[in-house]
């Protein structure tokens, strides 16, 4: 009786070992008649993706298929749940920039080379695992041409230790100079990635135009990005309401990524929130977890359809009966009325947040952490989702008021009104 006991015993720990040993997807990146294509387990896979590791549950509910990561801090757990969801990842793989003070001799290049190589190795065998994404925006504000060198032999590294998945690097736009730089000093790279806001629709000729041939990724799209849009007479960034964004996402995406079959796909920015700029520029969703326009068009672009429940569409913010664009100036002190039209798809009754706050000044690059300004208390009174007053504050200086209108299913419209107190 204790043999066969032991034997199960045995027979267990073996079925327990087969069960935690992950078996890897083979993908690879093939030519097709008219362009390429991702290949996952010898099956086409078109990424429809987001960048960021929250709301993934959402994700796959919207449509979705893959997340993006920046580094592999939080590898197992992401990949495990990409893995129990159905979705696949995108690894970032940490490589140091150069304006961060990393400095390219062959000492520094050779510990961040094997301390990759430990990454690779420990993530190379999961089943969500698609693509390894080497350094992000390395070319953000670079100098020394030795860094495609360091990517290049990363990519070697990659091949060696894991011949199941390609490898790839993203680029902050479409620079000719840098894509030179890539075909010249990164022969072992699978495919590019890009990383474009504003410009997205163009992205496609930009591509040819900097005589890259092969397949490519979006690893980062967007709204207007905060360095391409209006900018007030005191440096202030004019953002675009939720609505305004979700038209521009909806145009951008179909007259690139959907169309360009050298495309593989593309991961939209960011599905979750952040602070870069205001709280509300790049997240779909705020601090809250509402949803906004964008998240609708998403599903609309992963799905062909719309949502049951759609978000509110914001129409017209003004202050002092002026626009944005109108560069609104404003006296201490004194009180000004604020008008919003809003109008909600599935006629839910709307609900009205305002808060406001100095303009931010902990300004970064390259989506580095920004930290988020202290809102002014007191000074805002809402009558009604339409209108609302403001008391301007006492200190000269920058400010930006911020609209949330809400439907009670979770979805929001967000605005945002830059000013100067003078």
């Amino acid at each position: 009786m204790k043999s066969i006991l032991s034997k199960v015993f045995v027979a267990g720990l073996l079925l327990g070992s087969m069960h935690i040993v992950a078996q890897p997807i083979k993908v690879t990146v093939a030519k097709t008649d008219n362009g390429y294509a991702l290949m996952r387990g010898g099956k086409p896979y078109f990424i429809k993706g987001a960048g960021g590791t929250s709301y993934m549950d959402r994700l796959v509910e919207y449509g979705g298929n893959s997340i993006r990561t920046w580094d592999s801090s939080m590898g197992e757990f992401n990949l495990n749940n990409a893995q129990k969801l159905g979705l696949t990842v995108t690894m970032g793989l940490n490589v140091a920039r150069e304006r961060h003070g990393f400095n390219y001799d062959s000492a520094a290049v050779h510990q961040q080379l094997e301390k990759l190589r430990k990454e690779v190795i420990k993530y190379r065998n999961y089943p969500a695992l698609l693509v390894w994404g080497i350094g992000n925006e390395l070319n953000l504000e670079y100098k020394n041409p030795k860094v495609w060198d360091a990517v290049n032999d990363i990519a070697k590294m990659i091949h060696k230790e894991d011949p199941n998945h390609p490898a790839t690097t993203m680029l902050a736009g479409v620079n000719p100079k840098v894509v030179a730089e890539i075909l010249t000093r990164c022969p072992d790279l699978d495919l590019l990635s890009v990383q474009v806001y504003g410009g997205l629709a163009s992205v496609p000729q930009e591509i040819r135009a900097a005589k890259w041939t092969g397949p490519y990724m979006v690893t980062e799209w967007g709204p207007t990005g905060h360095w391409e849009g209006p900018q007030t007479p005191w440096h202030a960034s004019v953002e675009e309401t939720s609505s305004e964004k979700a038209a521009v996402y909806k145009s951008r995406y179909e007259a690139s990524i959907k169309v360009d079959k050298n495309c593989l796909g593309s991961y939209v920015f960011l599905w979750g929130q952040k602070q870069e700029r205001t709280p509300t520029w790049y997240g779909l969703f705020t601090e809250k977890g509402e949803e906004n326009e964008v998240v609708d068009v998403m599903q609309y672009l992963w799905t062909g359809k719309y949502p049951a429940n759609r978000a509110p569409h914001l129409d017209s913010l003004t202050l002092n009966g002026k626009h944005v664009l109108d560069f609104i100036y404003l006296q201490p002190g004194k009180t000004y009325d604020i008008k919003v039209s809003v109008k909600d798809p599935d006629n839910d009754k709307l609900t009205a947040r305002w808060e406001l706050l100095p303009e931010s000044t902990d300004l970064k690059n390259g989506g580095d952490h920004e930290s988020r300004p202290a809102p002014l208390e007191g000074l805002l009174n809402s009558s009604s989702v339409n209108k609302a007053t403001i008391k301007a504050p006492e200190k000269e200086g920058a400010y930006r008021l911020f609209l949330y209108v809400t439907d009670g299913h979770n979805n929001v419209a967000t605005a945002n009104v830059p000013f100067f107190v003078k």
